[in-house]
């Protein structure tokens, strides 16, 4: 019985160990720099303590620092400017069979509109101010009223403007019809094109999306839980299951750290299975992200994955002059 016991505790140890080894980034040190993702652009930014869903944060916006409205594409010149190597952006479809870019549901917190963007014409969208509702000061003044008329864009106006650069798409709905709607939009475009585009949104959508374009990375609350339970299952062996392959992961910080080979481990073997990690800040409800040079701190040193920023302007230039990832 003493030398069974002893040879189940060699076994376990041995265990032990290999899985160590196999996990650890201990002894690695990647080059490169990580991957910076602007979301909506580069836009207005506000506190993030204590919103929800049905805030409007187009009134309470920090005091502006530059003069760019999210979703627009000026915004995304500013930020590929800047230095993002991706553009995060959200499309609702129009009453008319098109799709606009836009980030709220509804049009009445930052337009002088009202109503879901979804039950207007591409023709009624086009003629609002997109500025019209921002504030810094409780609505003393709006600083962008007049100034957004005609700004908002259609998704095939930024796939123009932009035929080369990558672009995160954002899917506001959990209906199926949309994604069958996207998927016949974006099947006029070469493979090539789709390499750089990724779509994430609600599981129906996503669904319908990934059915009728396999070939186009997506990602959507199923597919990450799919991902990550089939990774934490099999992960310490190092293989990567099926479901972890070729799609996108938005992790927050605090959960990453428990995925077998974090960091450096973890995103090399991401790397090898066209899968793209993108961290988040907080608890990844409100896109919180790095917005401070100084919450750069809160990253593994020599990170090589993906940032989400609001703020590239303050967030490029850390990593400029380094090479690319």
């Amino acid at each position: 019985m003493k030398k069974f016991c002893k040879r189940i505790g060699i076994i376990v140890l041995l265990l032990f160990i290999f899985v160590y080894l196999n996990n650890t980034s201990l002894w690695l040190k990647p080059e490169g720099r990580p991957l910076l993702l602007a979301h909506r652009g580069l836009a207005q930014t506000f506190p993030m303590e204590g919103i929800t869903a049905e805030t409007n944060t187009a009134a309470r916006i920090y005091e502006p620092e530059h003069p760019y409205l999210e979703n627009t594409i000026a915004s995304m010149e500013a930020a590929f400017t800047a230095g993002a190597d991706i553009v995060e952006l959200d499309i609702h479809p129009t009453t008319d069979g098109h799709f606009v870019v836009f980030h709220d549901w509804i049009l009445d917190y930052r337009t002088d509109g009202s109503g879901p963007v979804r039950e207007h014409s591409l023709a009624e969208l086009k003629k609002l101010d997109i500025g019209y509702g921002y504030t810094a000061d409780n609505g003393k003044t709006y600083p962008f009223r007049g100034k957004g008329t005609g700004l908002m864009p259609t998704l095939a106006e930024v796939l123009e403007r932009f035929p080369q650069e990558s672009l995160l798409i954002h899917i506001k709905s959990n209906d199926l019809k949309e994604g069958e709607l996207l998927a016949e939009f974006l099947r006029a475009y070469p493979r090539e094109r789709l390499a750089n585009l990724t779509v994430y949104g609600g599981d129906e959508p996503i669904a319908a999306l990934q059915k009728r374009l396999p070939q186009l990375r997506v990602m959507s609350r199923a597919t990450m839980k799919k991902a990550l339970l089939s990774y934490l299952a099999v992960g310490w062996t190092g293989y990567v299951p099926k479901a972890m392959r070729q799609t996108q992961l938005h992790l927050p910080l605090r959960y990453a750290r428990f995925l077998w080979g974090w960091p450096h481990r973890f995103l090399q073997r991401m790397e090898k299975a066209d899968t793209r990690v993108i961290i988040v800040a907080g608890d990844g409800t409100f896109s919180e992200g790095f917005d401070t040079v100084e919450s750069l701190k809160q990253l593994p040193e020599y990170f090589t994955g993906g940032i989400w920023t609001n703020r590239i302007d303050r967030i490029a230039p850390v990593f400029q002059g380094d090479s690319a990832p």
